[in-house]
């Protein structure tokens, strides 16, 4: 991008300077002497001028006389100070009153200006150049630089030695300054004795006549061109300028030249878009054939990593790659539509893209991406899903086998002693009392057991990862409790044989071994549930945990004055003990359960309470974070569904209704797409929101019927529906200007069809349009009615649009302007002859367009005895094709 840019309508890119590199010493010479002797030819009508192009203009009071000098217009009064502030002051007012005139003023500063920057001031200078001595030039269809050049290329076309290609090289040796002059004055120069390898003499020729007839300042030197390499471009193209101004006036043959152009133009024009539309079509379809098969791949990710990272990209596609897609669709709807309109108002046939490129094909294929996209993304959020519930389970079977190992440890070796053999009577009472603990214990443990088979089970089912590892566990789990059955089974045969020489048991050890075994399995399960992870995804499911985790706190007293109970036996013990001096061993034979393990898993459990209800508190408040995730994202969708709705119905009233002309439409339209455009951050607020709400892995909303993707593709519909509107409304008015259709004609156009269109789509059907032609006085019979649908629908589509409606009727009404204008430039160009050669085109087009024109007639025969000669049926069929010309 140059450091100073004007409005792209009249400075292309590639002419711009690099801020960034300096100037060619020769190139900045060049342009100061260039843009010092323009700018001199104006201030000179103010009686002053300039002699430092930097320095003089650094105080802004020149500068501003001569923008009043060159527009004709009075700037704001300037300051007369001498002080810096002054300065920049007066050349704001400069750059203002630039701006205000439509060029943008890209880096260049006041500061810059008043520091006598050269760079910043020679850019200042071209800028104001382009705007009031260049922009406005205009030949045929082109205009600015191109138009510049076009009318060069013209005006020297006849003389051999000149080939104007440019703003630089092509100028060198002078030849090009002097057809100029003799094209328009011959009279001032001896063209026939220039000669080409002679360009000092040449352009001095050029200069010195220019500035002594034409009142042409002489702005170079031709010693400044033929040392440069490259002359520079800017200056070249301000100096040529004033040799356009100066010979401004057109010819008869040079606007007869410029109307056969045109038409050129336009062909070339409709060959361009048809290879564009093409390229763009295939281009839009093979990016929809490789996201497809990326979109149906459903091979699922072993980890919850994985997986978020295939969501991530899913994320990314949608962000990043779709909406550049969304938009060539779009715009390949209206090239194709404009496209066609072009073609009917040149009496061209309709364009028919390649097969499997029509734009229902694109729009089939586009249906097809969004289901596969649909799809993709449910099955994603399935996996997810799964693979928490999976992630889940796999800690609760850690968790559960690893407590049941636990008990279990030892159990085997306990239960393979021959200790009864060799106990005495209360010994071997004492061990049978034990083992019937033990087995109440073992069938107490039966529970868990089924329940660490059940998670194996699901895990299974749910096709977890590491199930081999799971199976494994659980079958060692199970083989243990098969053996530990056999064994307490064998163990209990025996000592139920012996029991018979029992006959004494200490009563109070066995009630606290009865009474201590559930109530240790009771603070063991209570222990195993306090630090039990849940997970939930609602309110109602974390109120739940909470309401029966305060059901379990109410159960604790009950459970205190049970434990205090089973010390009560224990104390009762101790004290028959020491009380008779019994000969004990000191602990209990019939459990391994002591009141220290009683009253330290109490503890346990009472730590643990306040552990889980801080749990079931952070749970809920992010239960409830995530319902005002869903709130707020509800709150914006149930608005901007029901806008882009009402938007929706709008543009299609819109659409069919007449307020005023075309243009207020038109108007009317932009700033209604201009409201739409302005609408785009709440879409992009609710994509934020919706962010969240994914991040947070939140699947559902009850708030609210509207989803994410119901939001984008109504939004995306909405932006094409009103970009469609406005190209039908501009090539509506293309039809009207080329066809001199008048605002009431319009109207009636307008009446009619939507007095037919009577389902108010904005679209008429077969049937409909026939009516309407029957009503209008036609007399149709299938093959004519068949004839002009052909010419209304060329798609077959069996619909009617408005812009084919009316470009059938103003077709029908249409005048022969056309063919006039063709005419009246073949006689032109032919003069009294009835025929035109093809060396008169040669020398009166450009040479491209002159050779494109004679191709299309090389098939056409002219007037007998006349080689390479060609009359007007022949020139007008070349141009239009077999029409009503």
């Amino acid at each position: 991008m140059d450091q100073y840019d004007g409005d792209e309508d009249y400075m292309p890119q590639e002419d711009d300077w690099d801020r960034d590199l300096l100037l060619d010493p020769a190139w900045e010479k060049q342009q100061r002497k260039t843009f010092t002797a323009w700018c001199n030819s104006h201030l000179r009508k103010a009686g002053t001028q300039i002699e430092n192009i930097e320095e003089d203009f650094r105080d802004g009071l020149k500068l501003m006389l001569l923008l009043e000098v060159i527009s004709g217009e009075r700037l704001a009064k300037p300051e007369r100070g001498k002080m810096r502030v002054h300065k920049i002051s007066n050349v704001n007012k400069a750059l203002d009153f630039i701006a205000s005139k439509g060029v943008k003023l890209v880096s260049i500063g006041a500061e810059e200006i008043v520091d006598g920057n050269a760079k910043m001031t020679l850019g200042m200078i071209w800028t104001i150049i382009l705007r009031f001595a260049i922009q406005d030039i205009s030949v045929e269809e082109t205009s600015a630089k191109e138009g510049l050049l076009l009318w060069c290329q013209r005006k020297t076309a006849p003389y051999k030695n000149v080939n104007i290609q440019n703003f630089h090289i092509s100028w060198k040796d002078g030849l090009g300054f002097c057809a100029l002059i003799h094209r328009h004055r011959p009279e001032l120069i001896d063209y026939g004795k220039l000669r080409k390898d002679d360009p000092m003499t040449n352009l001095n020729t050029a200069f010195d006549v220019a500035e002594k007839y034409l009142d042409i300042p002489k702005m170079l030197d031709a010693e400044d061109i033929i040392s440069t390499l490259r002359p520079d471009e800017k200056a070249v193209m301000t100096y040529v300028s004033c040799y356009y101004h100066a010979f401004s006036g057109k010819q008869k043959a040079e606007t007869a030249a410029n109307r056969i152009c045109k038409v050129l133009a336009v062909n070339q024009e409709n060959e361009q878009l048809m290879e564009d539309y093409e390229k763009l079509a295939s281009d839009l379809l093979e990016w929809i054939r490789r996201t497809i098969p990326w979109l149906e791949n459903r091979l699922p990710e072993n980890t919850m990593q994985a997986m978020q990272q295939k969501l991530e990209d899913f994320r990314d596609y949608r962000r990043l790659h779709k909406p550049p897609k969304v938009q060539e669709k779009c715009q390949l709807e209206i090239n194709f539509n404009t496209l066609q309109t072009k073609l009917r108002l040149s009496n061209r046939p309709a364009f028919m893209p390649s097969e499997g490129k029509m734009v229902s094909d694109i729009n089939n294929a586009w249906g097809n991406l969004e289901g596969a996209e649909k799809g993709y993304e449910e099955w994603l959020l399935n996996e997810i899903r799964r693979l928490e519930r999976l992630d889940h389970l796999a800690e609760k079977f850690r968790q559960k086998a690893a407590i049941h190992e636990a008990w279990t440890e030892g159990k085997e070796d306990m239960l393979q002693k021959r200790d009864y053999e060799t106990a005495s009577l209360s010994e071997i009472k004492a061990l049978l009392k034990k083992h019937e603990a033990f087995e109440s214990d073992l069938a107490a443990h039966q529970d868990r057991v089924e329940q660490i088979a059940a998670i194996a089970q699901e895990l299974n089912e749910l096709d977890y990862y590491d199930s081999p590892s799971v199976n494994a566990r659980c079958q060692r789990i199970c083989d243990q409790w098969d053996a530990l059955g056999a064994l307490t089974q064998k163990r209990s045969e025996a000592l139920q044989r012996t029991e018979k020489l029992l006959e004494t048991i200490d009563q109070l050890y066995l009630e606290f071994a009865k009474r201590a075994a559930p109530f240790n399995n009771w603070m063991e399960g209570a222990m195993e549930d306090l630090q039990d992870t849940f997970i939930v995804h609602t309110i109602e499911e974390i109120q739940g945990l909470s309401t029966a985790h305060e059901q379990f706190k109410a159960t604790l007293p009950e459970a205190d004055k049970e434990r205090q109970a089973i010390l009560g036996i224990h104390n009762e013990i101790a004290k028959i003990v020491q009380t008779y001096h019994v000969n004990m061993a000191g602990t209990n034979p019939y459990t391994t359960i002591n009141p220290q393990e009683i009253n330290a898993k109490w503890e346990k459990v009472r730590q643990l309470v306040p552990q889980r209800d801080q749990a079931l508190i952070e749970e809920h408040a992010r239960q409830q974070n995530n319902e005002r995730l869903r709130r707020q994202f509800a709150n914006q969708a149930n608005v901007i569904g029901p806008w882009i709705q009402t938007k929706m119905e709008e543009i299609g009233r819109i659409s069919i209704e007449m307020h005023g002309t075309l243009e207020d439409q038109l108007t009317h339209l932009r700033q209604y797409e201009k409201s739409i455009v302005n609408y785009k951050p709440k879409i992009d607020q609710l994509e934020g929101d919706h962010q969240l709400i994914q991040e947070a892995l939140i699947f559902d909303n009850k708030h609210t019927n509207y989803t994410m993707e119901h939001i984008r593709v109504g939004w995306e519909q909405l932006l094409t529906t009103i970009a469609r509107t406005i190209n039908e409304i501009e090539n509506q008015i293309l039809t009207r200007d080329a066809k001199g259709i008048s605002q009431e004609q319009l109207n009636e156009f307008r009446a009619s069809f939507n007095h037919f269109d009577r389902k108010r789509s904005g679209i008429m059907d077969a049937e409909d349009f026939k009516t309407c032609l029957i009503s209008i006085g036609y007399n149709l019979g299938e093959n004519e009615f068949s004839r002009i649908m052909s010419i209304v629908d060329p798609n077959r589509m069996g619909v009617v649009t408005f812009q084919a409606f009316i470009d059938f009727m103003s077709r029908e009404t249409a005048d022969t302007d056309t063919a006039d204008q063709v005419m009246a430039s073949f006689k032109v160009l032919a003069g009294d002859k009835n025929y035109i050669l093809a060396d008169e085109l040669r020398r009166e087009l450009p040479p491209d367009q002159a050779e494109y024109c004679i191709a299309r007639m090389a098939p056409y025969t002219g007037p007998d005895g006349v080689p390479g000669a060609l009359d007007y049926m022949s020139f007008s069929t070349a141009l239009y094709g077999e029409s009503d010309l």
